[in-house]
C-alpha cells in the first residue's frame, strides 16, 4: 500500500522509503489483526439511500465461474451484462433479459452511472483490467481469484481499492467459511505455541507434463508442451480477440479454450501456485498476519518457456515482525510433497496444512482440522470464538456495499496474498532465489525478474 506522507522536502528517499514502509505494514497489521480485515463507513455510492434498496451490478463474465458467481448475486438488481462469447451472454441474458448486454468490458463502463458494483468473473490475464475502470469510478467490486496475472498489477490493484474506498472481495470462497476461522483462532491464541514453520501442500498436478501420460496419470487435461502454430476456426460466437484482450496476439487453438485449459499457459494464467495458492496459502496468511516475504526460492522441472508446470516448490520467509518471529512457509504441489508426508504419527491428507509450533501441531484442510499430537490435545480447552462467522462470502460483499461492514478478502488484504502467489512463480521461472524490495518492488538480486513482475500489454489496453 502506498499512502501520502507529509515530511521534511531535505528527507532522503531512502528515508522516505522506510516512513513508507513503516506506516504501509503498520496498516496492513492492523487490517490483518481484526476479525476480518476491512471496514469502512457508508459507501459514498450508497449515502442517502435507503440501505434497503437493492444494489445495481454489472458482471463481467457470465459463464463458468461467472455463472456461479451472477447467481451468487441475484438478490440485487443485474443491470449489465458483458462477455466475450455469446453462448455465455445467452445464459446471462435468460436469467436477467432487461440487462444491457456488452461484450468488451471497456464499453460496459461508458455508462457507469448505471451500476453501483461490479462483479468480475474473466480469465486470470484481464482480472486487472476489468477491475480498475470500476475503482477508478468508486465502484464495489466483486473479482475472481488470484486478483491479477501479476505482482505490479495486484500492487496497482490493492492501492486504487485503498483509495477507492469502497467494499471489495476477492473469490476466495473457503475464506468464508467457519473451519479456517477456527484454526485462525487457534493460532493466534498460541494452542501449539509460537509458529516458525509451516507447510502447505495440494495434490493437482494439472500444467507442463513429461507426457501425455504422465498427463493422463494426473487426471489433467492432455497439454501440448509448445504453443501450436497452427490455427482452428474459432467458435461461433467468441470474440477470440477480445479473450486474448492484453496478451500478445495468437491464433485460435482449442488447447486454450475454453477454461480451464487457459489457466496453464503463462500468456493468460500462472498455473496451480497462484489459482489453488489463493485458497490454500490464504490459511496461514490469515493465521499469522503475513505481507510480504523477505525471499522466495523454488524448484520443479526445468521452466517452459509457455506452460506452467504440474509439480513445483516453492519456500517462503517472513521476516520476525514486532513480538512474532520469523517464519517460513512452504508450498508444495503435485508430485512434490512436504517431509510430513511419511511420518506416520501425522494424517495423510491428500491437500492440507500443517503448521508446526515450538509445543505442538496442527493440521488443517478446507473443511477440518486437528491439533497434534492428538493424545496430548485430548482435554485441549478452545478458545471461544472470536471470529464472526461469515453472512456467506457473496453476501457478505453485498452487506459491506450497502452497509460499509467488513468483508473476508478484500483487496488491501488479497493484494498482498496474490502478490506473494506470483512471486512463487517468478522464482520458479528465474530459477534463482530471490530477495525482496516490496517498497521498490524488485527482486533485488534478479533484475531478469522484471518482466515476470510487470509485463507490456498489447496496443489498445492499458490498466487505467
Amino acid at each position: 500500500m502506498t499512502t501520502d506522507h507529509a515530511g521534511s522536502r531535505s528527507a532522503s528517499p531512502l528515508s522516505t522509503n522506510r516512513r513508507n514502509r513503516a506506516s504501509s505494514i503498520t496498516r496492513r497489521r492492523w487490517l490483518a489483526g481484526s476479525a476480518t480485515g476491512f471496514a469502512a463507513s457508508a459507501p459514498a455510492v450508497l449515502r442517502g439511500r435507503n440501505l434497503n434498496e437493492k444494489l445495481n451490478i454489472a458482471v463481467i463474465g457470465c459463464g463458468g465461474r461467472g455463472a456461479s458467481n451472477l447467481r451468487s448475486v441475484e438478490s440485487e438488481n443485474i443491470v449489465a451484462l458483458c462477455d466475450v462469447n455469446e453462448t455465455n451472454l445467452r445464459f446471462g441474458a435468460q436469467r436477467h433479459p432487461r440487462a444491457r448486454q456488452v461484450k468488451d468490458f471497456r464499453k460496459l463502463y461508458d455508462r457507469a452511472s448505471e451500476f453501483d458494483a461490479v462483479v468480475v468473473s474473466t480469465c486470470e490475464h484481464t482480472h486487472a483490467l476489468a477491475t480498475m475502470p470500476a475503482l477508478s469510478l468508486a465502484k464495489h467490486v466483486y473479482c475472481e481469484k488470484p486478483l491479477t496475472h501479476n505482482v505490479w498489477e495486484a500492487r496497482q490493484i490493492r492501492e486504487a481499492a485503498n483509495k477507492a474506498g469502497v467494499a471489495t472481495q476477492m473469490g476466495t470462497q473457503i475464506h468464508a467459511g467457519t473451519n479456517y476461522r477456527r484454526v485462525v483462532e487457534l493460532i493466534q491464541t498460541g494452542a501449539i505455541g509460537t509458529v516458525r514453520e509451516v507447510h502447505v501442500w495440494v495434490n493437482r498436478a494439472w500444467g507442463w507434463h513429461g507426457s501425455a501420460a504422465q498427463a493422463k496419470q494426473h487426471g489433467d487435461i492432455v497439454q501440448r508442451q509448445d504453443r501450436p502454430r497452427e490455427s482452428q476456426p474459432i467458435p461461433s460466437g467468441l470474440d477470440w480477440d477480445l479473450w486474448l484482450g492484453p496478451a500478445p496476439k495468437r491464433a485460435f487453438h482449442q488447447v486454450y479454450f475454453p477454461g480451464p485449459k487457459w489457466y496453464r499457459w503463462w500468456d493468460f494464467g500462472n498455473g496451480t501456485m497462484s489459482d489453488l495458492g489463493s485458497h490454500w496459502i490464504d490459511l496461514p496468511f490469515w493465521a499469522l498476519k503475513l505481507d510480504y516475504p523477505q525471499t522466495i526460492e523454488a524448484e520443479g522441472p526445468p521452466p517452459h518457456a509457455e506452460l506452467a508446470p504440474a509439480s513445483m516448490r516453492v519456500r517462503y520467509t517472513y521476516a520476525p515482525r514486532g513480538e512474532r518471529p520469523g517464519v517460513t512457509v512452504t508450498w508444495h504441489q503435485g508430485t512434490y510433497k512436504p517431509p510430513s508426508w511419511s511420518d506416520p504419527a501425522i494424517p495423510n491428507w491428500g491437500s492440507g496444512v500443517l503448521f508446526h509450533g515450538d509445543r505442538g501441531m496442527l493440521l488443517a484442510d478446507y473443511g477440518k482440522h486437528t491439533l497434534l499430537p492428538r493424545d496430548k490435545y485430548q482435554d485441549f480447552q478452545r478458545p471461544d470464538p472470536f471470529i464472526p462467522d461469515s453472512l456467506g462470502h457473496h453476501r457478505e460483499w453485498i452487506h459491506a456495499c450497502k452497509h460499509g461492514t467488513p468483508t473476508t478478502c478484500n483487496f488491501e488484504y488479497a493484494g498482498w496474498l496474490t502478490e506473494a502467489n506470483h512471486l512463487g512463480n517468478v522464482a520458479y521461472r528465474v530459477g534463482k532465489k530471490l530477495r525482496w524490495d516490496p517498497d521498490q518492488l524488485k527482486a533485488t538480486n534478479a533484475p531478469e525478474a522484471e518482466p515476470l513482475i510487470r509485463r507490456p500489454y498489447r496496443q489498445g489496453w492499458n490498466l487505467v
